[in-house]
């Protein structure tokens, strides 16, 4: 029998918000983007962005996958070679919007989580939850025009105790509303945290360097991983703000930066005492 011990978290950093999650037993994909260097991808209202950067895998270089965690139907985030590429019966965890369109294109698998609602995956003496938690694309009045946008809390437990609480933000600005948050999934041990400032018609639709850091003081995981911030032009916010922002409100040691195909380890409790 598999110890808790010899169960494996790892990030492998795509591009964009793309991920690839090895938690336990289970593989998953987030926000799958496989546009490459110069191909547009769609913003929706008849705005499109150029891509500045290739992504480190290929659609059809991806492992087994056991899900895909979607924050919303965007082009950046599910673009066409991911419609065409991904497998039609492949579980799709999302919004209920990205859940009805994802059904009208065939991908029969497709769940919507409304916020608070949670799917679970299990395997053996593993256990996988998926939350949708809240997330705001635009401000005030123009997030009613963008995507519905989800966070996600993963979290991997190993004979009914928890290894892992990963949160991923989604395409989030910073808003009081994400309070519930931290006050719901306390002691988060590391999150995926979507920056970039990106800017539709002079408007700010992800959190930029200080939104991202206000983000950091409120979640408190125990290691951030920036991504989303360097793929398309709409992307304002680089990445080296955030870091000397981090560093200047002494928060640098707890972020942990990934290129784009590297993989990171995530931080796996061993406490045996820990309560799910």
């Amino acid at each position: 029998m598999t110890s808790g011990r010899d169960v494996l978290g790892e990030v492998t950093f795509v591009g964009t918000a793309t991920t690839l999650l090895r938690l336990g037993d289970f593989t998953l994909l987030t926000d799958p983007n496989f546009l490459h260097a110069g191909q547009r991808a769609y913003l929706g209202y008849g705005l499109f962005s150029r891509r500045l950067t290739n992504p480190a895998v290929g659609v059809d270089e991806l492992p087994d996958l056991d899900a895909v965690v979607l924050s919303h139907m965007h082009g950046d985030h599910f673009d066409r070679v991911a419609r065409n590429g991904l497998a039609k019966t492949l579980p799709i965890i999302t919004t209920p919007p990205a859940c009805r369109r994802l059904h009208r294109w065939g991908f029969s698998a497709a769940d919507g989580l409304s916020c608070g609602e949670s799917r679970e995956l299990r395997r053996g003496s593993q256990r996988l939850i998926i939350t949708a938690v809240p997330g705001h694309h635009g401000p005030g009045l123009l997030d009613r025009l963008l995507p519905t946008v989800m966070g996600s809390v993963i979290d991997l437990e190993h004979d009914g105790r928890r290894l892992l609480r990963l949160y991923i933000t989604g395409d989030t600005l910073y808003r009081p509303a994400l309070a519930e948050i931290p006050a719901r999934f306390p002691d988060i041990d590391a999150m995926l945290v979507h920056l970039g400032g990106t800017r539709i018609l002079g408007f700010l639709v992800t959190m930029n360097d200080r939104q991202g850091v206000e983000l950091m003081r409120l979640i408190r995981p125990g290691v951030t991983v920036p991504i989303h911030y360097d793929d398309y032009r709409v992307f304002r916010s680089p990445l080296k703000d955030f870091l000397d922002l981090a560093a200047a409100q002494g928060l640098r040691s707890a972020i942990q930066t990934i290129r784009r195909g590297d993989t990171q380890r995530l931080p796996l409790r061993w406490d045996a005492d820990l309560t799910p």
